[in-house]
């Protein structure tokens, strides 16, 4: 009885002591995880300080004579939410993966803009800081939508986009709008378990994530809650210097509109105004997946683009 005492209260002792440990190491480990996976994408995270605003973003090799694309994350994400789809394009592709404005390691100061049209300029000052003159975009939910726009707005820049799950046509209602209408926002991380809510709604096809990651990401989240409500806010209101619809008939380049057929965030049924109002695109539906397939599935959507530049570029 004695040996059995002991053992419980041995391995009691380790999982407190381990507990206590991951909890101290916490951010160690998820950076440790992260270094591990832009390892494998083949990317390095750099900064570059443009006017006072410091970007954050990731970026590979550049294959002789391989052209650039330029990976750009949605609402209350961040750069690292390209790595395991990255890492299948490296070989055809100078890859840069950037925090937008207000998100992930970038600038965050609730003083300045955060419309489309002022990411745009801020990317645009980035391609400029860095040398690319044109890049092929690839830009999912909000960043799908900044997508769009800088392919309309500067035509000459860009080589081909690639829309994932795009936000800015609002036509066909979706699941969040319910959640809106209640005064809930389940893409805002105001608490730590909303982190999983947060996943289960973006997601159909949800990849392992160990932690400490979900924690950390969730901590991230939270610090930046009332940036993030400001930015959203911004974005749902119809008061902007443009007009989205009409920007999207100028666009010049080859476009693809990638949906997944159960996302909650956005309609998939808005691809079809997507398909109808910009002059050259190709519309894919995956059935059953969700708002982030270059998360749900990387190897098949970034094979899908690779092909659509292949033949159409």
């Amino acid at each position: 009885m004695k040996k059995i005492l002991f053992a419980v209260i041995s391995l009691a002792v380790l999982v407190g002591g381990y507990l206590i440990l991951g909890s101290i190491y916490k951010y160690e480990l998820y950076e440790l995880a992260m270094n591990a996976e832009k390892s494998r994408a083949g990317l390095i995270e750099k900064q570059v300080k443009i006017n006072g605003i410091n970007v954050s973003y990731l970026e590979g090799e550049k294959p002789e004579g391989k052209p650039t694309m330029l990976l750009i994350h949605g609402f209350a994400a961040n750069k690292e939410n390209w790595l395991r789809f990255a890492g299948n394009l490296a070989d055809d592709y100078h890859l840069v993966a950037v925090d937008l404005l207000g998100h992930g390691k970038s600038t965050k100061d609730k003083s300045l803009r955060h419309d489309l049209d002022d990411q745009v300029a801020y990317l645009v000052n980035f391609l400029n800081a860095k040398g690319l003159t044109k890049v092929h975009l690839v830009g999912n939910s909000m960043g799908g939508a900044i997508s769009s726009l800088f392919a309309a707005m500067h035509s000459d820049r860009v080589l081909s986009v690639s829309l994932v799950n795009p936000a800015g046509i609002f036509d066909h209602r979706s699941v969040l709008a319910d959640y809106l209408d209640r005064g809930e926002n389940p893409l805002v991380v105001k608490k730590l378990d909303d982190i999983y809510t947060l996943m289960d709604f973006a997601m159909e096809e949800k990849p392992f994530m160990p932690w400490p990651v979900p924690e950390v990401v969730a901590e991230r989240s939270m610090a930046n809650q009332d940036l993030n409500e400001q930015i959203f806010k911004h974005l749902k209101s119809t008061e902007h210097a443009y007009n989205f619809k009409e920007e999207l008939g100028k666009i010049k380049a080859p476009v693809l509109i990638m949906w997944g057929e159960q996302d909650r965030v956005i309609n998939y049924k808005n691809s079809d105004i997507f398909d109808q109002l910009i002059p050259n695109s190709r519309k894919l539906i995956y059935p059953d997946i969700g708002h982030v397939p270059m998360i749900e599935i990387p190897q098949r959507s970034s094979q899908d683009i690779h092909a659509f530049i292949e033949k159409n570029v």
